[in-house]
């Protein structure tokens, strides 16, 4: 019995892989993908070293590979933006040294109470000038209009004409900012910062680099954090009527960080950017105890092809490489264990179940009677 014990003690603490927690094994990785890559589903897989050529590598893809600006669909148009009334709209008409044609606001009346309503089918109603068609009309046309059908009342008629209730054309604003609502296109280009400062700016969970602005059913992806840091006016469109502007919020921007840190958790990116050691110091660094700083990883896409990256940070000046590696969101850190960690690891678990054994063992030569010399 005791040969019996003294062989699965053997066999269990050699067996690291039987181990409690979570390990990178790189071999048993690399095998899995090789096979992929052998039936042409995948590439020939590779831990690659963070090193200074690495980093050389990124920047210089990373310079490469910036985004063109983008082109504002109503460019042309915003260069000689000139609004146009539409249904629902209020337009004030004043004619000057004929006050019975032009209805007073009074001091509790407001002009936008006062003025004349464009209905539903584009028309407005004036005295002795009848229903006219104003919809889709700027106000020098309108005003034109009702300057020849005046003509044959009044004698070279002086007349003002203003949109004093924005009404009928709107955006959406929605998602991240401090107050979501509808907001009124009007005589003044509203350009996405416009609308976003209108709702009182974005709020601290706000997404800057993903703003969706939605048109016609086709959604476009504004990055606004390149405007403001980097003056890329190409980001800040002009918006029409039934626009819909969303500001995601950051919590799709996160980087998860497992294994021997002090703290293991999933760590949201400020402004879409953190280097690994932001994560790493994050989560109160490795854990002194336990780590195994040899081997640092950062895993990269998904299940099928991933990327991964490995740092050798046993001295701490590697971490000044880990301050130049630029994580992306849903990174997966992971600092595996000590090999001495998991050998105490498998005693541990190995050690109630020998203890119980060994008491079976010991109870079992006690009830043996033995005879009689």
């Amino acid at each position: 019995m005791r040969r019996v014990l003294l062989l699965v003690w053997v066999l269990c603490t050699s067996a690291c892989a039987w181990g409690p927690g979570m390990y990178m094994d790189e071999g048993a990785i690399r095998e899995r993908y090789a096979g992929k890559a052998d039936a042409g589903t995948g590439d020939d897989f590779k831990v690659v070293p963070i090193d200074v050529a690495l980093l050389e590598e990124q920047q210089k893809s990373r310079l490469e590979t910036r985004p063109a600006p983008l082109r504002d669909p109503l460019a042309e148009f915003a260069a000689n933006y000139n609004y146009r009334v539409t249904a629902h709209d209020v337009l004030s008409v004043i004619v000057w040294d004929h006050p019975e044609l032009t209805i007073p606001a009074g001091e509790f009346r407001s002009a936008e109470a006062t003025g004349h309503p464009v209905s539903t089918d584009g028309t407005m109603f004036f005295p002795y000038a009848g229903i006219l068609q104003v919809a889709g009309k700027t106000l020098p046309e309108i005003r034109e209009l009702l300057t020849q059908r005046l003509n044959h009342v009044i004698e070279k008629p002086q007349l003002d004409v203003r949109v004093v209730g924005f009404r009928g054309q709107k955006v959406q604003i929605t998602g991240e900012v401090v107050a979501p609502s509808s907001l009124p296109i009007t005589d003044v280009p509203m350009r996405v910062q416009d609308a976003i400062s209108q709702a009182r700016g974005p709020t601290p969970e706000a997404d800057l680099r993903g703003v969706t602005l939605t048109r016609g059913g086709k959604t476009s992806t504004l990055d606004l954090q390149a405007l403001y840091e980097q003056g890329d006016i190409s980001q800040n469109w002009l918006l029409q009527d039934g626009d819909i502007l969303h500001v995601p919020d950051r919590n799709r921007n996160k980087v998860f960080v497992l294994g021997e840190v002090r703290r293991p958790s999933s760590r949201i990116m400020v402004k879409g950017r953190m280097t690994l050691a932001e994560a790493i110091g994050d989560t109160e660094g490795f854990d002194p105890v336990s780590s195994n700083p040899a081997k640092v990883y950062v895993i990269r896409g998904n299940f099928d092809q991933p990327t991964i990256y490995k740092l050798d940070a046993r001295s701490p000046d590697a971490l000044l490489l880990a301050t130049q590696f630029q994580l992306r969101p849903h990174d997966v850190v992971f600092v595996s264990a000590h090999n001495l960690t998991r050998w105490n690891r498998i005693i541990t678990q190995i050690q109630p179940t020998v203890q119980m054994l060994w008491q079976a063992v010991d109870i079992g030569n006690r009830s043996v009677v033995f005879p009689s010399p």
